[in-house]
């Protein structure tokens, strides 16, 4: 089968990329290779694609609208799972116009990819953002999600509403995956497993927000990626429940164990065998207290559930980061 995978240079897109290559599928892997972190990282995660025989990188922005349908038009790709975002709750309050033209626009190159070329299977990435402070536990797909507290994560309800309607316009079977706090090996610089890491193997103090009155849903990517894989062979059919009759589905991929930050930060001590001199501070604007997904919906549809304990998924990560360290 062919595929388009968008962010193929990112952490879940080039993990994806590499379970169907070593499938047998055809990928065209597609990502633009912004500077938003450091493009090493890129670099090595592309590094793993490129040896193989039914692998094609393509650089190009999603935004870019005549090279994105001349891609579709080209390629005749038989699904998509687009992956690529301007990622980051926090960056979103400094450069706003990124998160429209990647997450907006980007989306919107896709869908008319899609509806032009008659794709017959879109995934693609949303996030438990969307749910903001929803104050019922665990967040399930039933939820309204009319309260964003950044603009992360109005774009990525919007990516959702704009799914529907081109599901209900056109017919095209589209599955949003709502992905809770990922991490693992190859993970973003920009995120807490990281940031915790290399200020505890550094003797650097860590920033511990909400005074660690936090609780995350950690989902390791091995179990993200057998989700996402899983999900793409499931095709959402036009009787479809979910309070709609189009072919669309939405689904929260995680853990469904959430923990306390204080777990998470010693589950990191314990693999790097050192203890974190902590600095707490307040709630950072656009982040939320506790993320906790109900998974029963992707349980039922593909009969799988993450089980990599944060202990086992930090000891790898840091394994790896320490291994990571001495390429650059």
């Amino acid at each position: 089968m062919k595929y388009l995978v968008t962010g193929a240079a990112g952490f879940i897109g080039m993990n994806v990329c590499k379970r169907l290559l070593e499938a047998g599928h055809n990928v065209v892997g597609l990502d633009n290779l912004n500077t938003y972190y450091m493009p090493e990282l890129k670099q090595h995660r592309l590094g793993q694609l490129l040896p193989y025989a039914n692998f094609r990188f393509v650089k190009i922005d999603l935004a870019d609208r005549d090279g994105m349908a001349q891609l579709f038009a080209k390629e005749q790709f038989q699904r998509v799972i687009h992956l690529a975002a301007q990622a980051g709750v926090r960056y979103s309050l400094e450069a706003p116009f990124d998160y429209v033209d990647s997450n907006l626009v980007g989306m919107m190159t896709i869908l008319e990819g899609c509806r032009q070329n008659k794709v017959e299977h879109l995934v693609y990435a949303s996030s438990s953002s969307v749910y903001g402070m929803n104050a019922k536990i665990p967040f399930s797909e039933s939820d309204t999600v009319d309260y964003p507290v950044s603009l992360y994560a109005a774009t990525k309800k919007a990516n959702e509403l704009m799914a529907h309607s081109y599901s209900h316009l056109y017919n095209i079977p589209t599955t949003g995956l709502r992905f809770f706090t990922v991490y693992g090996p190859g993970g973003r610089p920009d995120m807490a497993p990281w940031l915790f890491t290399e200020a505890i193997l550094n003797d650097k103090p860590i920033k511990v927000f909400n005074h660690g009155k936090m609780m995350r849903d950690f989902t390791y990517i091995d179990d993200i990626v057998e989700g996402v894989l899983r999900i793409q062979n499931v095709l959402p059919q036009a009787q479809q429940s979910q309070g709609t009759t189009a072919p669309y589905a939405i689904y929260n991929i995680g853990n469904n164990q959430p923990i306390q930050l204080s777990e998470f930060i010693e589950a990191i001590e314990t693999a790097c065998g050192k203890t974190a001199e902590k600095i707490y501070m307040d709630m950072q604007p656009g982040d939320v207290p506790k993320t906790y997904a109900d998974t029963a919906q992707l349980e039922n549809a593909v009969g799988y559930k993450p089980a990599t304990t944060i202990q086992e998924g930090m000891l790898k990560f840091v394994e790896w980061y320490k291994d990571f360290q001495k390429e650059l």
